[in-house]
Formats: C-alpha cells, sequence, structure tokens
C-alpha cells in the first residue's frame, strides 16, 4: 500500500475519538493560530459545575435549517460484515433549507445513545474524563418543513472517512444546506465506529485498526454500493415513498423537493475517494470533491469527464500521493487542486474546531495535545471552517446551479490559507 495512503486511512480510521489514537501519522505542519472568531470557543454553562459547552460555527446562509434521519434497508444485498448475513442497513440525514421552525427541536450533534459511547471514547482518547462537557447541539431544526423551491433543491451526498461517522462533517453540511441545498450524509454501517439505528439499537464498527490493502477495497466497494442505493431511495423520496423501515414521518414538503438532476457528492477521506469512484460508476452524480483522501479504486486510472476538486491538508497532494496524481492527469473535466495552509488531517472535520475548545478548556496531557496538533494542524478552526465552506459552496454553486463568484479562478485575499496547486 502506498504510504500516504495508509497514512490517510488510517488518520480517519481512529475518528471514534476526538483525538485519533493513530493521530501520530496524520499529516500536519508548522504555524500559528489566530483569535478565534465567534463559534468556535467554548461555553462554560452552569454556575460553579464547571461545565463546557462545546458549539459548532453557525451557518453562514439565508436559510434556516432542518433535518430528519431515514432508516433504510437494501433487502437486495447482504452486509457482508456480519455473519451469519443480514440485509444491509443504513442510517442517513437529510441537511436542508426551512422556513418554519415552528413546534421543532434542535437537533444534538449525535443521536442519545450514540453520545454515551463517543463520550467514553473520546475520554479514553484524550486520556481525561469528558463527564463536565455538552457536546453540540446544531443549527438545524428536527423534522421541520422543507422550504419549497420551484424547482427543487440541488442535492449533495456527504460520504465521511475510513470508520468515521456521518455527524462529523455537520459544520460543512449544515452550511451547504443553509444555502439551499439538500445534504444527505451516510453512515456506512459497521465501518462506522457508531451507528445509532432508531430505538438506541447501536451498531459498532468492524474494520480492523490498520487496515490493508484487500480490507480498503472491500469497504471502497461497500460504500460505492451503499451510495448507489441511496441514490435510488432519494427518487423513491422524491415521488412521494416512505422508504424509512419504521415508517417515521418525513417532513412535510419532502417530496418533490430534491432536483435530482443536479447532484454532487463530497467526501473526507476514503469518503472523498468514495465520491470519486461512485461518480465514475454512476453518471447521476455531477461533480464531485475529495477532502485530503487518497485515491484507491480504478478511477485514478481511468479518470472523470465531469468536474472534480481536490482539497488537501499540508504535507499531501500530488507529489507525494501518486494516487492523486495519476487521478489528476486523467481528469477530463472542470479540475481544481487546493491546499489549505497548517492544516492536519482532520481540518476538514468537526474535530478541528472542537479539539481547540477542549485545549482551551481542559487541562490535556501533553501527550493529549501533541496529538491533536498533529491531527488538525495548527490553524485556527474558525478560519479553516470558513475557507472549507466557502470553495465547497463555490464549486458545487458553479457546477451544480451554474452560478460563478469566481473564488475559483484565482486565490483570494478574503481566504489567505488557501493556495491554488498548480
Amino acid at each position: 500500500m502506498r504510504d500516504v495512503t495508509r497514512r490517510s486511512v488510517l488518520a480517519a480510521a481512529g475518528t471514534a475519538g476526538l483525538v485519533l489514537t493513530t493521530a501520530g501519522i496524520a499529516r500536519a505542519d508548522g504555524g500559528g493560530p489566530g483569535a478565534a472568531p465567534a463559534g468556535t470557543e467554548p461555553t462554560p454553562v452552569g454556575p460553579g459545575k464547571g461545565r463546557v459547552q462545546l458549539t459548532l460555527p453557525a451557518a453562514t446562509g439565508p436559510w434556516r435549517t432542518g433535518t430528519a434521519s431515514l432508516h433504510l434497508i437494501d433487502r437486495s444485498r447482504r452486509d457482508p460484515w456480519t455473519s451469519p448475513a443480514s440485509p444491509r442497513e443504513l442510517m442517513i440525514s437529510l441537511w436542508y433549507p426551512t422556513s418554519d421552525t415552528h413546534g421543532c427541536r434542535r437537533a444534538p450533534w449525535l443521536s442519545p445513545a450514540a453520545t454515551g459511547m463517543y463520550r467514553r471514547q473520546a475520554g479514553h482518547d484524550l486520556n481525561t474524563s469528558l463527564d463536565n462537557v455538552d457536546f453540540p447541539v446544531t443549527g438545524a431544526w428536527q423534522g421541520a418543513p422543507v422550504a419549497a423551491s420551484r424547482r427543487g433543491h440541488p442535492v449533495v451526498l456527504f460520504s465521511p472517512g475510513f470508520g468515521a461517522m456521518r455527524e462529523l462533517c455537520t459544520a460543512l453540511v449544515e452550511d451547504l444546506a443553509s444555502h439551499g441545498y439538500v445534504v444527505v450524509t451516510v453512515d456506512h454501517t459497521h465501518e462506522a465506529s457508531i451507528v445509532e439505528f432508531p430505538g438506541g439499537r447501536l451498531e459498532l464498527g468492524r474494520q480492523p485498526a490498520k487496515p490493508t490493502d484487500d480490507d480498503i477495497a472491500a469497504a471502497l466497494q461497500v460504500r460505492v454500493d451503499d451510495t448507489r442505493f441511496v441514490l435510488n431511495e432519494l427518487a423513491r423520496v422524491n415521488a412521494g415513498v416512505n422508504p424509512d423501515a419504521e415508517r417515521r414521518r418525513l417532513p412535510h414538503g419532502l417530496r418533490g423537493s430534491l432536483d435530482l438532476s443536479r447532484t454532487g457528492m463530497f467526501g473526507h477521506s476514503l469518503g472523498g475517494d468514495t465520491a470519486a469512484e461512485t461518480m465514475a460508476r454512476d453518471r447521476r452524480i455531477l461533480a464531485g470533491a475529495d477532502l485530503d483522501g487518497s485515491i484507491n479504486g480504478t478511477v485514478a486510472a481511468t479518470g472523470l469527464d465531469r468536474p472534480f476538486l481536490l482539497m488537501s491538508s499540508t504535507g499531501h497532494g500530488r507529489r507525494n500521493d501518486p494516487s492523486w496524481a495519476a487521478f489528476w492527469s486523467h481528469l477530463r473535466g472542470w479540475r481544481l487542486d487546493l491546499r489549505l495552509r497548517h492544516s492536519g488531517h482532520q481540518t476538514y472535520t468537526d474535530l478541528s474546531p472542537l479539539a481547540q475548545q477542549l485545549e482551551r478548556a481542559l487541562p490535556l496531557p501533553p501527550e493529549a495535545t501533541a496529538a491533536l496538533t498533529t491531527s488538525i494542524g495548527t490553524i485556527d478552526a474558525g478560519r479553516a471552517v470558513a475557507a472549507e465552506r466557502a470553495y465547497l459552496r463555490a464549486f458545487f454553486d458553479l457546477h451544480l446551479r451554474g452560478q460563478d463568484n469566481h473564488l475559483l479562478s484565482e486565490p483570494s485575499p478574503r481566504y489567505p490559507d488557501i493556495r491554488f496547486m498548480r
């Protein structure tokens, strides 16, 4: 296996905790953080209790956001990670614009049973107690109606890194939804570290801590099949069918609200690889983006004829990742390669703002602080999230909406941490 590929996959595999047990092999370089903008500081709560409330940066779009989860069962496939084999089950979340939040509650970052499990895993990784730490509440409203759109909203799918949960890029996902996209996040069951199904049932990851080439190839194939199944189910949802296994009520206005003729996809780490490989096999996806993930599938050699965006962390790119070099040379459509300065592999996830808040709020052991720096780099999380959001949205605006704000044309003084890789 290519060394940089192994680093990329293993770095994502440790995302069960806020600090990665494999963080020593993630990519990072030096640099100094600036002042933390609003939404990235931890908030003490409870007089005299010493509690800390973690937060995610607020979405920037004109729309309020709604969210709903669906439990999907693909009875045409057997789950390759279970024995005896059972039908493949997935959890997905829809994030979408809404104009009516009356009677709705804000959605937590993680569902209840998953929160307890994650708290224990993260505390173990950090070698400190997180009993006084409250995880974020998102800006999205559970079950809110979908905002009306004459044409329907463009759709973007999201796939997380190897071993990671679909919630770990909520800051990017929710921001896209606030700008009028329907974003669909997918958990790849039994590869994701934790997946909570209705009723509090938890399914944990069953992948090796140090995956081989064969393990990664198998996971990638399952992910592609998962994604194509989700695309089929979205078409049914748009036609008014409720595919939820428990027949839970879908948000009002969801039927007909998806413009599936304008579908894109992005992912982090192996999720970015998943976006590229799925595009190669399914022409329903018109544009894709890879956030710091090596290309392990056949698409590295076959390439794509549709727009694709690469965004890397410091120390990763076409010069030291042969899979990126090969993929880039076979891209026949619009393409762009960007690098985020002073970043680590996990800077593209929610672990960046959350970990920096924990560093400010808790007396972490030195080894935990060092591992966090390796994982998330030294760039201020607020600046990093703002840049990631801006370029990701500009990409999908251009290729799904035909709207060009020229951010992708040349470096911008608004985002000095983004480098155009020529």
